[in-house]
C-alpha cells in the first residue's frame, strides 16, 4: 500500500430531523429542556401490538425540501435524509458551485432502508392477487443506499458515494468510513450519517417478536430511561442526522465555521451472538480504546461520552462496564448521558444524531442530559447527567454506537486546534 499524508478531518456542518426537532438548533433546544419524543403511536392500529408507543418524527412537511413528484419517488427514510442535508449543506455554507464535485462524496447508511414501502407494495401485492400492480418503483425507493444515491444526484457530487448498513452502528460506520476516506485523499468533502423510518407494523412486530421493546405504553414519555433500574426495553424511534466532514485546509480556505476535529475512530466485533453484547462490553472496550490509540489522547483526557444507553438490560450494564474497563477511576469523572432518553433509538440513524449532540456538547460547553433517571442500577453507577444539563468545558467527547450482529464503533470529536 502506498504511503500517504494523513489529512486533517473536520465537521463544517450539521442537520437533523429527529422526534424532537426538525433542526439542530430546536434539537439543542429541547434536549436542554429534557423533552421526551415518545408518544402513542399514530401511524397504525396498534390493538394487537404489545408496544403501543415510539418516537415518531413529528410535522415534517418534505414539499419544504422538494416538489410533489419528488416526493412520490422517495421514501420517508429518503426524504428526511435530504432534509437533514440541505439543512447541514446550508449551515456549512456550501453551495452547489462551492466545491470540485469530483473531490465530493456521499457516504450515507440506513439499517433497514423503505420499510414502509415494502409495507405498501406488499399489501397492493396481496390484496391484487399478483405482481402486475407493483410499482415500478418499489425497489428504487426500498433498497437502503437510495439515499445517498439520490443526494448524488441532487448535489452533483460525483466522488465515493455509498451506503453503510451494520444495525445500530450504520451511521457511525458511515461517519468513520467518509472520516478515512478524506484522511487519505480520496475526498475533500463528503456528506455522511444516517437514516432510518420504520416505525411499521413489521418493524414493530419484529421487534416485540424477540422482546427488545419496552412495553410501557401507560407513560411513553417515561418509557426510555437508559441506565435506569427500571429499563425494560428501547423504544423505536425515526429520524435523519447529517454531518458534512471536511479536510481542514480545505475548510479553512474557504473560512469555513469548525464544529470540531475528528480524532480518532475504532470499529470492532463482538463475535459473541446476533444480539447481545459480549459480557463486560468486551468489544466496546476495544472500539473505545482503538479511537483513543489513533487520536494519541490518554483516557483521562476525555471529558464526555454520548453512550449508546438503549434503555436494555444487557446494553447498560455491558456499556457501563466497558467504561469503566477502559477508563478505570477516570469513568466517575467522565460525564456519560444517552440522548436516547430523549428521540428514543432511532436505529440505522443513531449514531449520527447522537454524534451531533456530542459535537454541539463540545461546540457549546453544556452536556444533555438523559432523562428519566429515577431509580439507580447498582450495576450502572457513573455519572449519567440525570434529567438536568451540565455545563461542563468539553474539550473531546466520544460518540458510541452498537449493533445487532456485535457490530462496536467509538468516534472521538475535539475541539479545533488551529495551530
Amino acid at each position: 500500500m502506498a504511503s500517504y499524508q494523513k489529512r486533517r478531518v473536520v465537521v463544517t456542518g450539521l442537520g437533523t430531523v429527529n422526534p424532537i426537532s426538525l433542526s439542530v438548533d430546536e434539537y439543542w433546544d429541547a434536549m436542554m429542556q429534557g423533552k421526551s419524543g415518545v408518544a402513542p403511536i399514530s401511524y397504525f392500529d396498534t390493538t394487537n401490538f404489545v408496544t403501543k408507543i415510539a418516537a415518531e418524527v413529528k410535522n415534517f412537511d418534505p414539499l419544504v425540501f422538494m416538489d410533489k413528484k419528488s416526493v412520490r419517488r422517495m421514501d420517508i427514510f429518503t426524504q428526511i435524509a435530504v432534509a437533514a442535508t440541505d439543512m447541514a449543506l446550508k449551515d456549512a455554507g456550501l453551495g452547489n458551485n462551492s466545491v470540485d464535485p469530483t473531490r465530493a462524496g456521499v457516504v450515507y447508511g440506513s439499517g433497514i432502508g423503505g420499510m414502509w414501502t415494502y409495507h405498501h407494495q406488499s399489501e397492493t401485492f396481496f390484496k391484487t392477487g399478483g405482481p402486475k400492480y407493483i410499482s415500478p418503483l418499489f425497489v428504487p425507493m426500498m433498497i437502503p443506499d437510495m439515499a445517498a444515491g439520490t443526494m448524488s444526484i441532487r448535489y452533483g457530487y460525483k466522488g465515493p458515494n455509498y451506503a453503510t448498513t451494520s444495525a445500530c452502528a450504520t451511521s457511525a460506520h458511515s461517519i468513520a468510513d467518509s472520516y478515512m476516506l478524506i484522511q487519505r485523499g480520496d475526498a475533500d468533502v463528503i456528506i455522511t450519517g444516517g437514516t432510518e423510518a420504520s416505525i411499521c407494523p413489521m418493524a414493530l412486530g419484529g421487534f416485540n417478536a424477540m422482546r427488545a421493546l419496552t412495553a410501557r405504553n401507560d407513560e411513553p414519555e417515561k418509557a426510555s430511561c437508559p441506565f435506569d433500574a427500571k429499563r425494560d426495553g428501547f423504544v423505536i424511534g425515526e429520524g435523519a442526522g447529517t454531518l458534512i466532514l471536511e479536510d481542514y485546509d480545505h475548510a479553512r480556505k474557504r473560512n469555513a465555521r469548525i464544529y470540531a476535529e475528528i480524532l480518532g475512530f475504532g470499529l470492532t466485533a463482538d463475535a459473541y451472538h446476533i444480539t447481545a453484547p459480549a459480557p463486560g462490553g468486551e468489544g466496546a472496550v476495544r472500539s473505545m480504546k482503538l479511537c483513543m490509540q489513533e487520536s494519541g489522547l490518554k483516557p483521562e483526557s476525555v471529558d464526555y461520552i454520548n453512550a449508546h444507553g438503549t434503555s436494555t438490560q444487557y446494553n447498560d450494564k455491558a456499556e457501563t462496564e466497558a467504561i469503566k474497563t477502559v477508563f478505570g477511576d477516570h469513568a466517575y469523572s467522565l460525564l456519560v448521558s444517552s440522548t436516547k432518553s430523549m428521540i428514543g433509538h432511532l436505529l440505522g440513524a443513531a449514531g449520527a444524531v447522537e454524534s451531533i449532540a456530542a459535537i454541539l456538547a463540545i461546540a457549546k460547553g453544556t452536556v444533555p442530559p438523559t432523562i428519566n433517571y429515577e431509580s439507580p442500577d447498582p450495576d450502572c453507577d457513573l455519572n449519567y447527567v440525570a434529567n438536568k444539563p451540565i455545563d461542563r468545558d468539553v474539550n473531546y467527547a466520544i460518540s458510541n454506537a452498537f449493533g445487532f450482529g456485535g457490530h462496536n464503533t467509538s468516534i472521538l470529536f475535539g475541539k479545533v486546534d488551529e495551530q
